[in-house]
């Protein structure tokens, strides 16, 4: 395995600024997830990586190597897309064994009957070997497909958003065996998601992207309970995190336009006028609190129960 560096990486696209002076590394067999919205510039950064775009400016190192001259096949590095990238008139087993099989490689072929095997016990999908993949399920394809990247043993592996296209159930079982997997093998991976659940379960740490930035890099940790800024707060955490208008009054901080006090934190000098950002799940409704509010709607969850409440004209 190797880690990666990208140094003041720029790339636009005719009147479209897809990233701006974006650093970061990732460790050698770490799992990194690179979290934003649709547009943010993850995948423009996975292809810069691969050697599918060429970047405007800055530079990609491999193990603290320069492989900006690289071609895509020289870096070695696995592609998983979003999308499956199988051939449906192939059987499971020789589309595994496809890259393989490159008369760039040459391997054996009592090897790559051994490789395919292994891959494929650990995916669990052994029972599929002689099946087109054609008459596979989605969860069974994608497995398919992460396993077609895991037996070329590449350098590094990048994930472009390998398990949005699957139901919930699926994507949950598939999310702990890659997390595993990762674990187990120390693959450096290099995954890509706009699904903060992903990105808070999976990763050794996060960088979140937006509009081409990178705003802040992280232990899932430090991203949901130190967010850099409000956009990053307001990405991560489900419900969302209540962000309300506040200011400073004889200690204390009030919430503007309702009934709400809170204690001011100690050894803080802070402006009169802040934002006050609230996780749901520090509230709690008790009849003996000290602050009132109307409830206006609540939501059964079964292990739990989102409620929305109105104090003064704040809502949380």
């Amino acid at each position: 395995m190797s880690s990666v560096e990208l140094k003041n990486i720029s790339k636009s696209f005719r009147y479209v600024q897809a990233l701006e002076d974006v650093s970061f590394m990732v460790r050698d067999r770490e799992f990194f997830v690179l979290l934003g919205p649709t547009g943010a510039g993850k995948t423009t950064t996975l292809r810069i990586i691969a050697a599918l775009l060429k970047q405007d400016s800055g530079t990609v190192l491999f193990d603290d190597e320069v492989v900006d001259a690289m071609t895509p096949a020289d870096r070695d590095v696995a592609f998983v897309f979003q999308q499956y990238s199988l051939y449906p008139t192939m059987s499971v087993y020789d589309n595994l064994a496809f890259p393989l099989r490159s008369p760039l490689r040459k391997t054996p072929e009592d090897e790559i009957k051994a490789k395919v095997t292994h891959v494929a016990e650990i995916l669990r999908i052994s029972h599929l070997l002689d099946r087109k993949t054609a008459r596979l399920s989605g969860g069974e394809m994608q497995r398919v497909s992460i396993g077609r990247a895991i037996v070329r043993e590449p350098r590094i592996f990048l994930m472009d958003e390998p398990l949005s296209n699957l139901d919930a159930k699926l994507r949950e079982s598939l999310r702990v065996e890659l997390q595993h997997m990762q674990k187990t093998q120390g693959n450096t991976t290099l995954f890509v998601t706009h699904d903060q659940i992903e990105a808070l379960t999976m990763a050794d740490r996060i960088g979140v992207l937006n509009e081409g930035h990178l705003v802040q890099v992280g232990t899932p940790e430090d991203i949901y309970d130190r967010p850099a800024t409000t956009f990053v707060a307001q990405l991560v955490g489900t419900p969302r995190i209540n962000l309300v208008p506040g200011g400073r009054d004889n200690g204390t901080f009030f919430i503007k336009d309702s009934l709400m006090h809170l204690p001011a934190p100690e050894g803080r000098s802070l402006p009169d006028n802040v934002l006050v950002g609230i996780r749901p799940e520090d509230i709690f409704i008790d009849p003996a609190g000290q602050f009132s509010g109307t409830i206006l709607l609540t939501e059964p969850l079964g292990v739990e129960t989102i409620v929305h409440i109105k104090s003064g004209e704040q809502m949380l």
